[in-house]
């Protein structure tokens, strides 16, 4: 429970960095203009994104809110009927969770999403808080699932759905 509890303060806490840092942007940088983060690495550039990732699915903002939510409400029904109970399962499920609640929000409040991340070094999409999360939740999700999905199957085989399990 403490892993849990742990994951679920953590995407909070990236929730609300996420708006705090969008709010910044918003107020700080005018649209389309940029300064450097890391000189030479990342700039800051405020960017209002219609779409999703490059810009896909430009103008489809409540497809995106309804897709989004789906994704969010799945992740989120896993992790309450204990599907998934291993600590790094949970914690890219609550990433996942985190990063897609800050991008709804924006979309849902502004229609487009602030983002702000833009790498100097390579062309690559200017991305935000919450896209970090979604990244990072996808990415420890499939080491979970690759090396440690199993763990949560055969407990959850042997009827242990409730029971504490991974030091959680």
């Amino acid at each position: 429970m403490l892993s849990t509890a742990l994951s679920v303060l953590l995407a909070l806490a990236l929730l609300a960095l996420d708006q705090g840092v969008k709010w910044y942007i918003a107020v700080t940088l005018p649209l389309g203009e940029s300064r450097p983060l890391l000189p030479g690495i990342v700039e800051l550039r405020t960017v209002h994104n219609y779409g999703a990732a490059w810009s896909s699915f430009s103008g489809m903002r409540w497809l995106l809110v309804i897709a989004t939510s789906c994704i969010v409400l799945g992740v989120l029904v896993v992790l309450l009927r204990r599907v998934v109970r291993h600590p790094l399962g949970v914690l890219a499920g609550c990433l996942v969770i985190s990063g897609g609640l800050g991008n709804i929000l924006d979309r849902v409040r502004l229609g487009y999403v602030i983002d702000m991340f833009n790498f100097q070094f390579m062309n690559y999409p200017v991305f935000n808080v919450a896209d970090i999360c979604i990244v990072g939740g996808c990415v420890l999700g499939l080491v979970y699932y690759q090396w440690f999905e199993k763990y949560d199957r055969k407990e959850n085989a042997n009827g242990n759905a409730d029971a504490p399990s991974h030091g959680s």
